[in-house]
């Protein structure tokens, strides 16, 4: 009798699990932004809207690029859906200008969300002798 030999089948099935695992965490990575540095750190574990503004002023809604004229669209939309107060977190690069922000986040209170958070880095402070 001819039997089927799975061990071949076995070894590809692992390979293809241990690549989907190492390359499952990468997929995931978001906006690649350079947040301002603080001494406090801001709350990580919140389930929030995350609106965020690269370097050269683009922004986003999670991971998803929206023109600036449909943010308080795309906000007001997304209002219902929040599980938490109303409230949303703005990354935003620290090279951009002040002005660039305030414009982000006027729109963000026209669209009807009354809390914004800004989101930074932590900094470790060095050790003075």
């Amino acid at each position: 009798m001819a039997e089927i030999n799975v061990t071949p089948l076995v070894d590809v099935v692992l390979v293809l699990l241990i690549i989907f695992m190492v390359t499952a965490p990468l997929m995931h990575r978001g906006i690649d932004i350079d947040l301002p540095r603080t001494a406090t750190q801001t709350s990580e574990n919140e389930e929030r809207l995350i609106v965020s503004v690269d370097k050269n002023g683009q922004l986003f809604i999670n991971d998803i690029q929206i023109p600036m004229e449909d943010l308080k669209d795309q906000l007001q939309k997304r209002i219902p859906y929040l599980r938490t107060k109303n409230a949303v977190f703005l990354r935003a690069d620290k090279s951009l200008r002040y002005e660039v922000i305030m414009d982000v986040m006027d729109e963000i209170k026209r669209s009807g969300i009354p809390t914004v958070g800004l989101v930074t880095e932590h900094r470790r402070e060095r050790i003075r002798k």
